[in-house]
């Protein structure tokens, strides 16, 4: 292996879809289960997972997340945990509605929201900048104890794509919209500098 070589990969998991993910609903920190289509996609990505070589998972505390997790945990044989600090960034008084109707009644915020996140707090929100902060200390402490493997992530969006922005050292802006190009899973070479100041 080379020395500026990734040590650790982190395969960063899509948790199975809701109800609200098939209604268009903004979901956050609304605590959700899967839906019969989402328990579905959560066992295929289990078994999608197979050759990975995972040798742990963490998730979000949400229920669609922790039943995703399971469902790769149990397929790996491999032990899952839930971690507070990795729930969902919260959209305050937009939990609920139809992602169209914010569209239409606060087109210019939203459209800002999309473009410039870090920039719109939703009304009784969290900011961008806070939930980039908690993801930053979680991360550090898990590349602490992971030096080298490879471990799993079950995480929906918008908070994935904090962590990829910040696993692969890129604007948010760069991966905000883009939810992994589609695919229920995306593995993340770490690169050894960002582990070095996890020590």
């Amino acid at each position: 292996m080379k020395v500026d070589e990734p040590t650790l990969s982190v395969v960063l998991i899509r948790p199975g879809q809701t109800q609200f993910d098939e209604e268009g609903r903004i979901q956050g920190t609304l605590d959700l289960p899967l839906s019969r289509c989402g328990a579905d996609e959560s066992a295929e990505t289990a078994q999608s997972l197979r050759e990975t070589g995972l040798e742990a998972v963490y998730c979000s505390p949400c229920a669609s997340a922790t039943e995703t997790a399971a469902r790769v945990a149990e397929a790996l044989g491999v032990k899952f945990k839930s971690l507070d600090k990795l729930q969902n960034i919260d959209y305050g008084l937009w939990q609920g509605l139809l992602v169209d109707e914010v569209k239409r009644k606060q087109p210019r915020v939203y459209k800002q929201w999309l473009e410039h996140p870090e920039t719109i707090c939703p009304p009784q929100g969290e900011t961008i900048s806070a939930a980039r902060e908690r993801v930053a200390t979680t991360l550090g402490k898990l590349l602490k104890k992971h030096k080298q493997g490879t471990i799993g992530l079950v995480c929906p969006e918008p908070l994935a794509a904090l962590i990829r922005s910040h696993l692969m050292g890129i604007t948010l802006s760069q991966v905000w919209q883009h939810d992994a190009d589609g695919r229920s899973w995306q593995a993340i070479g770490v690169e050894p500098e960002l582990l070095t100041s996890a020590i």
